[in-house]
């Protein structure tokens, strides 16, 4: 009866807060606005920790597998490490990063981009990341508008802004973004959200299993892996979202601009034919689009066709 209560709460509250974005839009932009470049800041930390969170599990995992063989060899120093602990630093010096001196994008600017200790540089890239976290989350709330399929939308563009830089440093696509993602997209598409829940359940399963067959036909006929498995599991994550019908379009929008930018790196930036070059963030960019304006695209592309 309690938890009844609670959901009924809850969901008007839900409803109360839509009413007031609808009544006061330049509200509901600017709140939008504020919460992702607060969020922007806090993917930065994402980026930046979990591929160390993931190495100190490997390692730790390893050395507890093979601590025989290990006995002789010297222990390699790494730092535990969460999302909220130890507290940002400077790479450079260790100094303790204050609060007013991680308010996103005003204070890069204040302290014009540099430490205020050591005052060695600190990477344009962290702004850039928070204002592109902010045109993101403003053009999916002009799209979807005060709705809760807005926050949604949020979530997923914030999760993929994480993923394509991450994967663009690392070479991952992290479990623990994608996997939440995956089940995320089913259980919204429960009440078709986005898609029936049947074209949600043969999205998934279309999506991780047509890039693991292109996988192992690949690997079959070179003996090189062409792709990851968290590529396949970002694919499924889409078919999740979206269902299988708009799979296609993704995938050759994801391919066309992956080889277009594959050339160009191997033209200009001297890239070896050999290095890997990341799929997931064409995945996500191509994913993203089609969530929002997949439809009118297809229909264009079907146009051009017949």
């Amino acid at each position: 009866m309690e938890s009844t209560l609670l959901y009924n709460n809850l969901f008007s509250f839900i409803d109360n807060i839509s009413q007031l974005f609808l009544q006061l839009p330049a509200f509901f932009y600017l709140s939008v606005g504020l919460i992702s470049l607060a969020i922007g800041s806090f993917l930065n930390v994402v980026i930046y920790r979990i591929p160390k969170m993931m190495e100190y599990g490997w390692y730790h995992d390893c050395r507890e597998f093979l601590a025989d063989e290990l006995v002789n060899v010297k222990a390699k120093k790494l730092t535990p490490m969460t999302l909220s602990k130890p507290d940002s630093t400077c790479p450079h010096c260790d100094h303790k990063i204050r609060f007013y001196e991680n308010i996103p994008i005003l204070s890069w600017l204040v302290l014009k981009g540099k430490c205020s200790q050591c005052k060695n540089k600190i990477s344009a890239r962290y702004p850039l990341i928070e204002i592109a976290t902010m045109l993101l989350s403003l053009i999916v709330a002009h799209h979807f508008g005060p709705t809760i399929t807005t926050l949604w939308v949020l979530v997923l563009t914030w999760c993929l802004i994480s993923l394509t830089m991450i994967d663009f440093d690392h070479m991952l696509l992290p479990d623990q973004i994608t996997l939440p993602l995956l089940w995320l997209g089913l259980l919204l598409n429960i009440n078709g959200t986005f898609v029936p829940l049947t074209d949600a359940v043969i999205g998934a399963a279309v999506g991780y299993m047509s890039l693991f067959s292109v996988f192992w036909l690949f690997k079959l006929a070179t003996g090189k892996e062409g792709m990851g498995f968290g590529d396949f599991k970002l694919f499924a994550v889409f078919g999740a979202w979206l269902g299988w019908q708009l799979l296609p379009l993704l995938i050759l929008m994801a391919s066309v601009v992956g080889a277009i930018v594959g050339i160009v790196l191997m033209l200009f930036k001297n890239h070896q034919r050999e290095q890997g070059i990341p799929f997931g963030p064409y995945l996500a960019v191509a994913g993203w689009i089609t969530l929002l304006w997949g439809e009118g695209i297809w229909s264009w592309y079907m146009q051009q066709l017949l």
